[in-house]
């Protein structure tokens, strides 16, 4: 709706339903928590609490992270590297050093894992079970990160500790950890087939745990003509989506200038087509393939303007010189695109004749002096224009004599009941 909303006025209609984050937000959930499960909870509120970073830098690397500007993120033994585009073209490289457990401090935690039943049997089902931190904590170790146990450092010239680059970085561990909570072992040195190997050399017997603590050898597996006899147990359920869209990898190297190649044009479109796929893993109805090329711009341009201020902002203005079309007109599109899809963007251009019954309810509803004109009914600067899916989409005039949308299209019996609605307060 426009900022400039009168009382009583047929303008104020109800509000659409917000639209799903675009490519703009490639971290859906704006600003939800980062992890979703305990142990990446765990994760960020040891990172906030206990592990003494700078506290002033945490909340522009909690913006960093939701802005989609960290490339993935790789969890190793004792370490987290990722690529950050900061504001210079060539990324920067962020390493996250992470205290790991010597032999002695994993045989201790190893002995608390196999020392509690539920623990052994939730891990070699590939889970993290909440107690066993408060568990491993028991004996004077920590799975999560204490103090000067977290050491980041940026290709960045920022001198911080941390800097907005690796504080991003350091949050998205979290939604990593929700993927694969053994990337938390992993950090403090011993991977997830180490782990669970050593838990069954236990379950053997105290020769087999002790051989295993010396030497590690590897998983041995089952006999071949074992498994064989094995019935087949039922197929798994298919994986569910992913909450969230992919993030896109960050290009390691700039095109030349004279290349045709735009790598910010690139990174939109790549953020634009996880979004998409990703709402047809939802269950979305249609994935986009079947739109024109304008409406297709429109649809991208849409997710760029504010639900307020309508207002062409820098990347509007980016995406509308990338596709060579004036600004103001690639607003007015993405305003029509965001009220009704492609029947509300055919009423910026096109007009046609729906019969006059139609345009004399709608001059009826504007009140005396409303002039009708083929499709489209006027009274001042307001003016409803019918759409070939049977709606009418309010358009108010700009300070500059232009016509721009101006809400979502409806029935003209629904703007009627909504005006009566405002009358009666």
């Amino acid at each position: 709706m426009s900022p400039s909303r009168r009382s009583g006025s047929w303008q104020e209609y109800p509000k659409a339903r917000p639209r799903r984050p675009g490519p703009s937000a490639p971290r859906s959930g704006g600003r939800s928590p980062f992890g979703s499960t305990w142990w990446g909870q765990a994760w960020t509120e040891a990172l906030e609490q206990r592990a003494r970073l700078d506290v002033n830098r945490l909340p522009r690397g909690r913006t960093y992270a939701r802005s989609g500007a960290v490339g993935a993120v790789s969890l190793d033994v004792g370490r987290i590297t990722a690529l950050v585009q900061g504001s210079r073209a060539k990324p920067y490289s962020v390493t996250v050093r992470v205290r790991t457990f010597d032999d002695d401090e994993w045989t201790k935690v190893l002995d608390v894992f196999a020392g509690e039943i539920g623990h052994t049997a939730a891990l070699l089902d590939g889970e993290l079970p909440p107690g066993i931190a408060r568990d491993v904590a028991s004996i004077g170790l920590d799975l999560l990160p204490g103090p000067g146990e977290i050491q980041p450092r940026c290709t960045c010239p920022d001198w911080a500790d941390p800097c907005k680059h690796a504080a991003a970085v350091c949050y998205l561990v979290a939604d990593e950890l929700d993927r694969d909570p053994f990337g938390l072992l992993k950090l403090r040195g011993r991977s997830r087939d180490e782990v669970l190997a050593a838990l069954r050399s236990r379950r053997a017997g105290p020769e087999a745990s002790e051989s295993y603590s010396v030497a590690r050898p590897a998983d041995t597996g089952v006999r071949a003509r074992d498994a064989w006899r094995r019935t087949p147990a039922a197929a798994p359920a298919l994986p569910l989506p992913p909450e969230h869209p992919g993030r896109p990898s960050i290009l390691l190297t700039d095109s030349s200038p004279d290349a045709a190649l735009d790598v910010g044009a690139l990174r939109s479109l790549a953020i634009d087509a996880a979004a998409r796929a990703l709402e047809l893993a939802l269950g979305g109805a249609a994935s986009g393939l079947e739109l024109t090329r304008d409406e297709d711009l429109a649809r991208r341009a849409a997710a760029l303007v504010g639900p307020v201020q309508h207002r062409v902002g820098p990347d509007l203005e980016t995406l509308a010189r990338r596709a060579g079309v004036a600004p103001r007109t690639l607003l007015r599109r993405a305003l029509a695109w965001r009220a009704g899809g492609t029947a509300a963007l055919e009423t910026l251009d096109q007009q046609w004749d729906p019969g006059r019954d139609t345009t004399v309810e709608a001059r009826s509803f504007l009140g005396g002096g409303a002039v009708a004109r083929r499709n489209r009914v006027t009274l001042g600067d307001s003016q409803l224009r019918f759409a070939r899916d049977g709606r009418w989409y309010p358009y108010r005039r700009s300070s500059d004599g232009t016509w721009e949308p101006d809400g979502p299209g409806q029935l003209l019996s629904t703007l009627a009941d909504t005006r009566d609605d405002i009358s009666d307060e």
